[in-house]
């Protein structure tokens, strides 16, 4: 019989497997223009994987430029493939994003651009307003990452200080048809933040921008304070008729990724439930919520009957207090293990699906019911790990990692608890 936690370890490379490239795309990919040139453009750590398949997919290479993130890239024919840093920006990629707008130069609405997006894109195109340097950008993403602000917030702020986000890619590409073809990592699915909306309009604000520099009392760079008081901030809106002769396909998301999952627990011969695909909040405080519903599964066989396993997507954050490894789903992991202290027959993942969790090149981790025990055995003191904000030193000692490398896509984060 299957143990535990090999069936976690097997769904999380089924809701990986669900998101490739090469399974989702093709469906998506239009005719070949019979007119006009055919450009490809993209951002993202699974836009080099997209180019590849699109490029598969026509027979002929085709013209264009792709920014992944270091370690991401694979070969194409014609498409260039260039890295670049992600969480925080650096100057290759400053330097991609420049030369995607050199390439919007001289198109015709006989011209068909496709666009190639997923998560990463934010950081991977960065091409800040004028007066806005690029290490005034580094501050902006380093500021956001420790404050704990969402991922649609995160995105509203950086959509607002970018030449190039915002739609204003779109615009720079009008008249040519513009087809987006996404894969989501945003809890909600909505275009706009998957990688800033880079084509797509936006219906954000820069007072909305200045309201979540307040909210999280951001100390930001004073150009980047004073660019906001500019009217050069105000991104590209919807129904802009430079946006006209864009559409947009969402061609993979968690929830499939969840439903792939789903289906392998069944086969195990176990009920699966989603809790949810686009579950937010601090990743902690999330764990001990779900601590506390499988603590009544186990209890009172509600509101499900064992054995089963629930699911669940999003994006948690983390408000960074110490000077640990980070990772939002392994500091999920350490927050659920101490919730449950050591409850029987509940085991758990979480681990992200493009294979870094944070900063680290680690997915994430696995947990069982003798994690605390372990880790008392070997001088850890759990709760002193997760007041560091060290999830990863955690497991690392535990020798509990789940590590792909580069997975090539990006679906958000994966949760699953098997409760036997």
């Amino acid at each position: 019989m299957i143990t535990p936690e090999t069936l976690l370890r097997d769904m999380f490379r089924a809701a990986i497997a669900a998101a490739q490239p090469e399974l989702c795309l093709p469906p998506f990919l239009p005719e070949r223009p019979r007119e006009g040139r055919l450009v490809v453009i993209g951002a993202g750590k699974a836009s080099a994987a997209m180019a590849r398949v699109a490029e598969q997919y026509y027979g002929t290479p085709l013209d264009g430029l792709v920014v992944t993130r270091y370690g991401h890239a694979v070969e194409c024919e014609g498409i260039e493939i260039v890295e670049a840093s992600h969480p925080v920006p650096d100057a290759a990629g400053l330097a991609a994003a420049r030369r995607l707008l050199e390439l919007a130069e001289g198109l015709t609405e006989k011209d068909t651009v496709l666009c190639l997006i997923s998560g990463g894109g934010s950081a991977l195109v960065p091409l800040p307003l004028a007066g806005i340097s690029l290490e005034d950008k580094q501050a902006v993403n380093r500021a956001l990452l420790k404050s704990g602000a969402t991922i649609n917030e995160m995105n509203c702020l950086r959509r607002h200080l970018s030449a190039i986000k915002g739609g204003r890619l779109a615009a720079a590409l009008h008249p040519a048809r513009v087809i987006n073809l996404l894969i989501s990592d945003v809890p909600g699915d909505d275009p706009i933040n998957i990688a800033s909306g880079l084509t797509i309009g936006d219906p954000t604000t820069i007072a909305d921008a200045r309201e979540i520099i307040s909210r999280y009392g951001l100390e930001l760079p004073a150009s980047v304070l004073a660019a906001l008081d500019s009217p050069a901030a105000e991104s590209v809106k919807p129904g802009d008729p430079r946006l006209a002769r864009v559409e947009t396909h969402l061609v993979a998301a968690p929830q499939k990724s969840l439903e792939a999952a789903a289906r392998l627990a069944r086969e195990a011969g176990y009920q699966a439930h989603i809790l949810g695909d686009s579950i937010e909040g601090e990743a902690r405080e999330v764990a001990i919520v779900m601590a506390g519903i499988a603590g009544q599964v186990v209890q009172h066989d509600q509101p499900f009957e064992r054995p089963c396993i629930l699911l669940s997507g999003g994006e948690t954050t983390v408000t960074l207090r110490g000077t640990g490894r980070g990772g939002r789903n392994v500091e999920f992991l350490l927050s659920l293990a101490i919730a449950l202290n050591g409850a029987p027959s509940v085991h758990a993942i979480a681990g992200d699906t493009d294979g870094v969790d944070g900063a680290e090149e680690i997915a994430g981790a696995v947990i069982g019911p003798d994690t605390l025990a372990r880790a008392r055995a070997l001088g850890i003191v759990p709760r002193e790990s997760l007041s560091n904000n060290d999830g990863h030193g955690f497991f690392e000692a535990l020798g509990d990692q789940v590590i792909t490398g580069p997975t090539l896509t990006n679906v958000n984060d994966f949760r699953a608890i098997v409760i036997d």
